[in-house]
Order: structure tokens, then C-alpha cells, then sequence
């Protein structure tokens, strides 16, 4: 029988009843600062992850085994950032509602904020593991206070002190940093402290939205995003940290900042979807 011609990320076959974590895609780049095209993000993904073995051997698991529904991409008003904010609010809350765990698959930065809402109205003691190349704390952007340069710092607004622990972090305004070290757990530079964060909120079963910008990676290993900044991390040093934190009461999470147009060679998408297998498997070994 013919079926409809439908492209989801490989692997990713269960129905949404039977599923433990659901894909949903933001291609929104609206605010981007610097270069256009993370929109393209999670479609990218998708088509080229076919280029990609469903089993894992980093984690010995497959896939194929996991509870993974893809809802595809939202459609998104580009030109009113609040708008796709509550239209991915909406989506995410849904999944939520439904005992199920949110994987956005950005899109700029900014459309974490739409989950995070949605996720800390169910969790009001939510944490944010925040990985990412730029502190994003600034109040606004060109007067703008909705951009992918102030999404944590929004975040912040929601949560207040002692709940976003920031990693890797390396760019940012003086003003940025300043205010990382007084209101954020802030970890510049690398993973150092993880471990630790990672133990004390077990403890405390402590609910978490992590969220993935995948300019934490060197530019060396993923030059496709909008803002690369050298001095990232090594791929295998981001599968490691990123199982570590899914060993963790995981509520949500996404992975954004993907520009495919940005490197023809294809290396950051096929970089990315890697990622995206490894965050799914720990995720839905973490919740069976």
C-alpha cells in the first residue's frame, strides 16, 4: 500500500502514543545577528540523516529501539518572534501534558525560550543546563529584548539565580560575564564543574531543560552556525558531557544553530544529526 511521503529523522518511527520523547522543529531565524539560515536547521537534518547508522557504538544502543515520534516543523510567523514563542509554547506544553519529554530541533537560540516557558510552568523548580559559545544574557539586542542574543537572559527573568549552569561559554560583552558570575552557575571556556552540577542536581531530582547551542562545538568540527567562535569543544568531548547530563531528571531539551548553507561540504549537518542520535538514545535510556 502506498503511504504518505513523510521525512522524518531516521530511526524515529514510533507513534505518538507509544513514544517517550517528541521531535518538533522551529526553523525560525529571525533575530540572528550575524548569518541567516539556522531556519533550514531542522529539515537539513532530517533529509541528510539518512547518511547516518541508526546504532550507536559510543552507547552500544540503536536508535531504532527508542520510544522517538517526529512531529515535523512547526510553521512560524518569521516576522513576529513572540508569535513562534507561543506557537512553540503551545507544541511543547502539549507534549508535556502528555507525559512526554519535548526535543526541539532549532532554528536560532531564541526559540528555547518558548520551551522553557512551557516546561517551567509544569516544573516551577526547572534548572537550565545551558551549552553554547555565547553567554546570551544580554538585556537587548539593538534595543530588541526578543533575539537569540538575550534568550538566556530571558530565561533568567523566568528562573532567577542558582538555576542556569552555563558550559563552554566564550563570547560575550564584558556586561555579559559580569552578570554570568553574579546571577548564573558559570563555567567559561569548557565542561569542568559538570560532573559536579550534574551529581548535586541528581540529589536533588531536580527537573531540567538542557539546551544545546552547536556553536559549543570548535568551528574546526562544525563551521555551518551563524556565530562560530574558535576555542570550542571536540565532538567526542560533547557526546561525553551530553550523556552525563541525561543521566539527570531530563524534562526537555533542544539543539539549535545548525546553518547548512553555511558549509557546503555538509560536515556540520552530518556533525549535527550525530549528536541528535546520541542526545535521543541517553534521553530514552534515562526514561524506560
Amino acid at each position: 500500500m502506498l503511504q504518505p511521503n513523510i521525512e522524518t529523522f531516521i530511526g524515529c518511527e514510533a507513534s505518538y502514543s507509544d513514544s517517550r520523547i517528541v521531535l518538533y522543529g522551529a526553523p525560525f531565524d529571525s533575530t540572528t545577528s550575524f548569518r541567516p539560515g539556522a531556519r533550514f536547521g531542522p529539515s537539513a537534518m532530517r533529509h541528510e540523516s539518512f547518511g547516518l547508522e541508526t546504532y550507536s557504538p559510543y552507547q552500544d544502543l540503536d536508535l531504532t529501539e527508542c520510544a522517538v515520534f517526529d512531529s515535523g516543523d512547526l510553521e512560524l510567523c518569521f516576522g513576529n518572534p513572540e508569535q513562534a514563542l507561543h506557537d512553540i509554547e503551545s507544541r511543547a506544553g502539549k507534549i508535556l501534558r502528555d507525559g512526554k519529554i519535548p526535543l526541539l530541533l532549532g532554528g536560532e537560540h531564541l526559540v528555547t525560550l518558548g520551551a522553557v516557558r512551557a516546561a517551567a510552568k509544569k516544573y516551577p523548580n526547572l534548572h537550565i543546563i545551558h551549552f553554547d559559545a555565547h553567554a546570551d544574557l544580554r538585556d537587548h539586542y539593538l534595543g530588541a529584548k526578543l533575539s537569540h542574543a538575550c534568550v538566556i537572559r530571558r530565561c533568567w527573568d523566568l528562573l532567577g539565580d542558582g538555576r542556569i549552569h552555563q558550559f563552554v561559554i566564550r563570547s560575550g560583552e564584558q556586561e555579559e560575564f559580569q552578570f554570568a558570575k553574579a546571577h548564573t552557575d558559570f563555567h567559561p571556556f569548557d565542561f569542568e564543574g559538570l560532573e559536579h552540577t550534574i551529581s548535586v542536581l541528581r540529589k536533588q531530582n531536580a527537573p531540567i531543560y538542557f539546551t544545546i547551542d552547536l556553536d559549543c562545538l570548535d568551528p574546526s568540527v562544525f563551521p555551518g552556525t551563524g556565530t562560530p567562535e574558535a576555542g570550542g569543544v571536540s565532538f567526542l568531548q560533547l557526546l561525553k558531557a551530553l550523556r552525563m547530563v541525561c543521566t539527570a531528571n531530563v524534562v526537555g531539551a533542544d539543539l539549535n544553530e545548525l546553518a547548512p548553507s553555511l558549509d557546503h561540504s555538509g560536515v556540520s549537518t552530518a556533525a549535527a544529526c550525530k549528536v541528535l542520535r546520541e542526545l535521543l538514545i541517553a534521553l530514552d535510556t534515562k526514561v524506560k
